[in-house]
């Protein structure tokens, strides 16, 4: 499984965020230092600003910062942020209802996995992100 584009770009903003978790971060900084084109990572940051993940500074010196503690925003809340975890808690073969009383095809299988999947999501924090050794991977 593979997380979507949107998230993924959000999630490279909060790793490379954490390894300086006390710097403001102009969008400009961000853009250049990320790969991330302009439009779609101001789209991000609008975003991640409204579910309290960052805050915006504004003025001179202003740009991101973290809203709270880098422990307590779980990769879960910046994948709902930006495009909802819906996608990661449907049945694999795109059905209304699949559950133990209607599984499909691949019910059994999957949700063992999906559940794994969910639960690195919900329990992997941005802080787990540092890198331990500073190296930056960009």
């Amino acid at each position: 499984m593979r997380l979507s584009k949107t998230s993924e770009y959000a999630l490279r903003i909060f790793s490379f965020m954490i390894n300086d978790d006390k710097q403001v971060f102009s969008a400009k900084y961000l853009v250049n230092n990320l790969n991330i084109p302009e439009k779609y990572l101001r789209n991000l940051l609008t975003k991640l600003t409204k579910f309290n993940l960052i805050k915006s500074i504004k003025g001179r010196d202003g740009g991101f910062v973290f809203a709270k503690n880098a422990d307590k925003i779980t990769l879960a809340d910046i994948v709902d942020a930006v495009e909802g975890m819906d996608k990661y808690e449907k049945c694999i073969l795109g059905f209304d209802y699949c559950d133990e009383e209607r599984p499909c095809a691949l019910h059994h299988r999957w949700h063992p996995l999906k559940q794994q999947i969910l639960d690195f999501l919900n329990n992997t924090t941005v802080a787990d992100l540092k890198d331990k050794e500073g190296n930056l991977r960009f």
